[in-house]
């Protein structure tokens, strides 16, 4: 008896992602999901310099930006429930003191361009099509900062226009970097406060956006993992509590469906000897002092040692 429709994937021939890649990730709260266990396995990556983002025309003026070398300034800048902000960012750059903003602003500038450069791969995880325009300057923003609603304008932004911005995404990127394979994707997570025909509405928009730009050719691809969560995890089960978001074992699922269709085979078993010391570094003992436990620790580092040997850019 077939309890599940499963989705099939293949393995990627090409451009495959292995420990001698370098990833950058940008988007919604799902691409920190996919990040950290980038992270947890010690890839090369990184992830949201400016915080997360969750509309295409916030990773777009991210990326021009950063590649056009922006210096920020006093006039980029509010205070607003007695900290400082920016609309072009997310709330965790927010600051009590505007010089250390704008100071964190500009070096999130140059990490950006940096990484863009020095990237194989840039992941970009599109989570909602509607946006909100700010009055005053008549410009969307990455973010409202609790500023009172009233200031905005929410808008769904047309299908020909997120394709205009993914197209610009994918020119700007590969004007700096020619070699560079994109990975597009939708965040699972559902933007439920939009309204349940809203959330789906903003979901197909940005699908069928994606798919008018994606072209292997030219190393532009798309990965499922909206299709994952909605089609082949069918159940609040893979929820958590608030109903909304992926639980651990729906996010793991899709990290392991991930790993199937991007990752090298050659990485597999680093993956596993990483995870060996992971799991081993939070082993908590009955004994601390005990023989076994000291010997243990003994092979962890011996563990350790040999991998850095081998990818000395791991940190554990």
């Amino acid at each position: 008896m077939i309890l599940q429709t499963e989705i099939p994937l293949k393995k990627q021939i090409h451009n495959q992602i292995g420990y001698d890649s370098k990833l950058l990730l940008l988007g919604s709260c799902f691409s920190e999901n996919i990040g950290d266990k980038l992270s947890y396995y010690k890839f090369q990556s990184n992830q949201n310099p400016f915080g997360i983002l969750f509309h295409p025309k916030a990773i777009e003026n991210l990326i021009l930006n950063s590649i056009n070398e922006k210096e920020y300034s006093d006039n980029d800048v509010f205070n607003h429930n007695e900290r400082w902000h920016s609309f072009d960012t997310h709330s965790v750059l927010s600051t009590t003191k505007k010089s250390d903003l704008i100071n964190s602003l500009n070096d999130s500038v140059k990490k950006t361009l940096k990484e863009i450069k020095q990237a194989t791969h840039i992941v970009i995880t599109l989570g909602t099509a509607w946006v909100y325009r700010f009055i005053e300057s008549d410009s969307v923003v990455v973010n409202c900062h609790k500023v009172p609603q009233k200031k905005f304008l929410k808008e769904i932004l047309p299908v020909n226009e997120i394709i205009e911005s993914l197209e610009g995404i994918c020119s700007l990127v590969k004007s700096i970097n020619s070699n560079i394979t994109i990975i597009f994707t939708v965040s699972p997570v559902r933007h439920i406060k939009d309204g349940f025909v809203e959330n789906k509405r903003s979901k197909s928009h940005l699908i069928t956006a994606i798919h008018e730009v994606v072209e292997p050719r030219k190393k532009v691809y798309y990965f499922p993992s909206y299709e994952l969560m909605m089609d082949e995890l069918r159940d609040y089960r893979f929820y958590k509590e608030d109903m909304i978001h992926p639980n651990k074992t729906a996010i793991n699922y899709i990290w392991e469906k991930f790993v199937i269709t991007w990752v090298k085979e050659s990485a597999l078993q680093t993956m596993k000897k990483v995870e060996e010391i992971q799991k081993g570094m939070t082993h908590r003992p009955f004994n601390p002092n005990s023989e076994a436990h000291l010997k243990f620790l003994e092979k962890l580092v011996q563990k350790k040692e040999t991998l850095l040997q081998e990818f000395p850019f791991m940190r554990f």
